[in-house]
Formats: structure tokens, C-alpha cells, sequence
């Protein structure tokens, strides 16, 4: 199921929003400490370079 470079990048800003707004309602530092390693994730994906259409 191959998706547009766009779209796959809409679904990575949208984790990141529900990080950010999971992130607003919790002062447990292991949960804090766990969404910091996802977000570094997620953005390693989002701004990778070369991008997923100059590998095509």
C-alpha cells in the first residue's frame, strides 16, 4: 500500500500532536522520558534526507 510522501508526513505530524497533547497532561518523568525518545523518532523519519520522493 505505497502512500505519497505528503500523506506519510501528515501521519507522522499527527503522532506528534498526540505526543504534544499527551505530554500537556502528565508530570510522570518516565512517561516524559519515553515521549521524548518518540518524538526524536518520529522526527528522524519526518526530516530525513535525501526525502522519500528524491529516493523514487
Amino acid at each position: 500500500m505505497p502512500i505519497n510522501e505528503k500523506e506519510y508526513n501528515g501521519y507522522l505530524f499527527d503522532q506528534l500532536s498526540i505526543l504534544e497533547r499527551i505530554e500537556a497532561v502528565t508530570d510522570d518523568e518516565k512517561a516524559l522520558k519515553q515521549i521524548a525518545i518518540e518524538r526524536r523518532q518520529i522526527e528522524r523519519k519526518l526530516y530525513q534526507n535525501p526525502s522519500l520522493q528524491e529516493k523514487e
